[in-house]
């Protein structure tokens, strides 16, 4: 399989799984960022998981503006994007997939 298809596949999983978690709770109680917060430092676990997304997040936008610039690459405001409005898991594969061809043509 091309390396292309299977980081677009994981940026569709990336967008789905976490929205499919999150559009109900936003259905329910809003836009209420304190409640977000409450509830994503809601015990050690969750904070847990909670600032090593963040911590993530600013690794990967450090990644893609370092690794884009050495490229050249256009759009990468995209992935950036994509981390603010979903996170990692969108951003990640959506770098990977933009990145490719730049790869591909270098070799």
């Amino acid at each position: 399989m091309n390396l292309r298809y299977l980081y677009l596949l994981f940026c569709i999983l990336g967008l789905v799984l976490p929205y499919s978690q999150f559009v109900p709770w936003l259905l329910e109680h809003g836009l209420n960022m304190s409640l977000l917060l409450h509830e994503l430092f809601a015990n050690r676990i969750s904070a847990f998981f909670g600032i090593d997304v963040i911590v993530s997040a600013i690794v990967l936008i450090s990644l893609a503006s370092s690794e884009g610039a050495r490229l050249g690459m256009r759009n990468i405001w995209l992935p950036i994007i994509a981390v603010c409005l979903v996170g990692g898991s969108l951003g990640l594969p959506l770098f990977l997939y933009l990145r490719q061809p730049y790869l591909e043509r270098s070799r």
